[in-house]
């Protein structure tokens, strides 16, 4: 690559990891193009970024973006997953890839705004659910008080009701 053109993709690669929010770094050797193609695609699909990248452009580019601790992860052939809307995403895909293809790739590690990732980190990430689900739960708990007291509250009046229909069949009966 020519000078203007490492510039522009140093330029490049910086506004891209200004803007996200989660940035996985993989190591890829082993992976056939079919599996690379494949994973790009699930990647896409789901709004994450996936770009083989050289280390020495990474390295410039996450100075430029201001980013740290994304330099222990520069070594040997890396590809970068960059989540811009959920965080959880990249690293789900990934691991999910890696479970259900018996793959090879091998996640090294990231970065999650100033939090540096070990590849541990980033596999329990991959565990959280995601950003509908914990929402969901989080209402579920919410309105779960309101029924209690709902129930709570109703309790007395229920078996005043229950006595008042016994008495009335009662009455009927006799």
């Amino acid at each position: 690559m020519i000078r203007k053109q490492k510039e522009a993709v140093i330029k490049e690669l910086a506004g891209s990891l200004g803007k996200c929010v989660v940035a996985v770094a993989t190591d890829y050797r082993g992976l056939t193009a079919k599996e690379m193609v494949q994973l790009r695609r699930q990647m896409h699909q789901q709004g994450v970024e996936y770009k083989v990248v050289k280390n020495t452009l990474m390295r410039f580019a996450a100075e430029k973006a201001g980013i740290k601790g994304l330099d222990e992860f520069l070594t040997g052939p890396m590809a970068i997953a960059l989540g811009y809307d959920d965080a959880v995403k990249p690293a789900k895909i990934l691991i999910e890839h890696i479970k259900s293809a018996n793959s090879v790739l091998k996640v090294k590690g990231g970065v999650m705004g100033d939090k540096v990732l070990t590849p541990a980190d980033v596999i329990s990430l991959a565990a959280t659910p995601s950003k509908e689900v914990l929402i969901s739960q989080l209402l579920g708990r919410l309105k779960s008080p309101i029924y209690s007291l709902h129930f709570v509250l109703s309790s007395p009046l229920r078996g005043l009701v229950g006595v008042l229909l016994a008495r009335a069949r009662q009455l009927e009966s006799a």
